[in-house]
């Protein structure tokens, strides 16, 4: 059973940074399509940002496009969400998402993704 662990949510200012964690266990291989979601108050769910197994092709939403950068560290079955010039429209609780998925692209529809974890709250102030 694959299971997801995101941590690193915080308040922050207006204009400030944070990267997100998301440990996985349970894998059996490393193929696996992973994501992050977000829920915002009132919203509805909204795909941030994925990556691909082999971290060689990734995807942005338009709001977060040259702010936000996705990675992973396959070795430590670890993805990360580093996220800069922060705006009050990014609070939201942050999802981490995973698939298997050996494909050379990845998606940003939440339907497409098998596991999530719990969620960490972002909150950034104005």
């Amino acid at each position: 059973q694959v299971q997801l662990a995101e941590s690193g949510g915080d308040l922050v200012q207006n204009g400030g940074s944070l990267r997100l964690s998301c440990e996985a266990s349970g894998y059996t291989s490393s193929s696996y399509c992973m994501g992050w979601f977000r829920r915002a108050p009132g919203k509805e769910r909204e795909g941030v940002s994925c990556i691909n197994w082999s971290g060689a092709s990734t995807h942005y939403a338009e709001s977060v496009k040259d702010r936000f950068t996705i990675s992973r560290d396959n070795v430590n079955n670890t993805l990360y969400l580093q996220m800069t010039s922060l705006k009050p429209e990014d609070t939201a609780i942050y999802y981490c998402a995973a698939t298997p998925s050996n494909g050379v692209s990845c998606s940003l529809d939440g339907v497409d993704f098998d596991y999530w974890g719990q969620g960490t709250q972002v909150t950034v102030s104005s």
